[in-house]
């Protein structure tokens, strides 16, 4: 008997019957409701056809299949040269011949049909698929007051569309690769042809074609996510995200146009931007679509609110319990000075709340979130202080931390921020200023260790120095001057070998 894999490997028979045979070895033909196959004679040739229920628009394969069995129009009762046939005779564009089992099966497993003809190794794929799809809606991480509503969707074919749409250029590339070797899952690498780091985009090919060919990777079970962890693998000790995300086609269309490389994953709306630096996760599309100088200072007020989100609580920990005559003088609280243990003991609970009325918020309906924070938020802060479980300075430091970890435009460093500030509350309440110290500089060096696609530096433009990208970062100039005209120098790529 043969096995799975010399089948696929093989190449069709010139006999009809022994193809169907193969078909019914290698797929679940009678015991999976949704492939759906048909028995045909195109004049007295006969032919055979398989789908996936769903995936195939019946009316055009109607229309398709009712010309190739009308006599008047075919005109042949035999066959003899089916590429001559399917050129003359199939109006449908989007149809091609293949001879090889593992490519068939990647087809019809994707949406194409297959049809097979008596008398040909070969057989025709009809790619009159559809899929089901949401609407084409603003992505709710990434609203802005003005400019475009639509979003990335779950079809990689309808991504593709809205970026086409928006770059118009002939240099436009969306070249297609497979990963995983069970889901076959389609993942698309867009550039553009004049305008791209070679030497990035060798290296991303090469790394899809190691994730196409390794055994161990067998499906993107979480779509775009896990394609990021298998191109760019995090320590535990690296919390800050690598790679940017976005969901807005106007997003990912300005990065194109700045030389960056996207990433396509079929079945997820998130398109990956590489290369991926630190700066990239403090912008946010709402500076473009206001005027330069409001557009500036609401984006150096998020580069503020950094600082903000994971010191503030620390600091406030560490005067208060470890230098209660500086918190006297700075007015830090507005009560009797607590106990070092009570202090302590509010902070993590008011962090622990906090974290908790935002998680709550953000998986209840949009009808309730916002009541939900608010009004649980004044009750529960209200009944902390009642019972002693807290203060209102505690509460007042932890609200500002969390509005400006809330400020922060990208969610995944954001979070990265959160747990930075918690371990930076631990070693301070264990070790005073030392531990302060010590927590901040181990903070420092996580991030300088967070790894990046190739290489490159995360901190770009700082290192290697930049100027002028980084006034770009910084500051939100205006459309005729932040254009470059060519592709930043970020830098060498580095590949590991082996």
């Amino acid at each position: 008997m043969e096995t799975y894999r010399e089948l696929t490997e093989g190449r069709l028979s010139t006999d009809l019957a022994k193809n169907i045979q193969t078909l019914h070895r290698l797929l679940p033909i009678d015991r999976s409701f949704d492939l759906v196959t048909r028995d045909l004679y195109l004049g007295e040739t006969p032919a055979y056809w398989i789908g996936v229920n769903g995936f195939c628009k019946t009316d055009l394969l109607q229309r398709i299949f009712s010309d190739l069995q009308s006599p008047g129009y075919t005109r042949d009762a035999q066959i003899d040269d089916l590429i001559r046939y399917m050129n003359a005779k199939i109006g449908f564009a989007q149809v091609e011949a293949e001879g090889n089992w593992d490519r068939l099966l990647q087809n019809l497993v994707s949406g194409p049909s297959l049809l097979f003809v008596e008398g040909f190794d070969q057989a025709l794929i009809l790619d009159a698929r559809t899929y089901p799809a949401r609407g084409i809606s603003e992505p709710d991480a990434e609203r802005v007051t003005l400019g475009a509503r639509d979003g990335f969707v779950e079809t990689m074919l309808f991504n593709a569309n809205l970026i086409r749409r928006r770059v118009r250029s002939n240099d436009l590339v969306f070249a297609i690769h497979n990963v995983g070797s069970a889901s076959r899952t389609d993942v698309a690498i867009a550039y553009l042809e004049n305008n791209v780091n070679r030497e990035l985009l060798e290296t991303l090919t090469q790394k899809m074609e190691q994730l196409n060919s390794a055994a161990n990777i067998t499906s993107l079970t979480m779509g775009a996510k896990s394609l990021s962890e298998l191109l760019v693998p995090h320590k535990w000790w690296n919390p800050l995200p690598s790679i940017q995300y976005t969901e807005r086609p106007d997003v990912a269309c300005s990065y194109l146009m700045e030389g960056h490389i996207l990433i396509l994953v079929d079945n997820s709306p998130q398109v990956l931007l590489l290369p991926g630096t630190i700066f990239q996760f403090t912008q946010s599309p709402e500076d473009y679509y206001k005027s330069p100088l409001v557009g500036s200072y609401f984006r150096l007020v998020r580069l503020l609110c950094i600082p903000a989100a994971l010191l503030l609580l620390p600091v406030f920990l560490l005067i208060t319990v470890y230098f209660p005559d500086l918190s006297e003088k700075m007015h830090l609280l507005s009560t009797a000075h607590p106990e070092p243990w009570r202090l302590i003991l509010y902070v993590f609970v008011v962090e622990f709340v906090l974290d908790l009325f935002k998680y709550s918020a953000a998986q209840s309906s949009g009808h309730f979130s916002a009541p939900l924070s608010i009004v649980g938020g004044l009750l529960i802060g209200d009944a902390a202080v009642t019972l002693n479980w807290a203060s209102t300075e505690v509460l007042f430091y932890g609200a500002v931390s969390l509005l400006a970890t809330l400020s922060i435009s990208s969610l995944e460093l954001a979070d990265a921020l959160r747990v930075y500030r918690i371990f930076l509350l631990l070693t301070t309440a264990a070790c005073g200023l030392p531990g302060f110290l010590t927590g901040l500089g181990l903070v420092c060096l996580s991030c300088l260790l967070t790894p990046t696609f190739g290489g490159m530096s995360y901190f770009w433009p700082l290192f290697p120095w930049n100027k002028k990208a980084l006034a770009t970062l910084l500051l939100r100039y205006p459309t005729v001057k932040a254009q470059p005209s060519k592709t930043w120098n970020r830098g060498p790529v580095h590949t590991k070998k082996g």
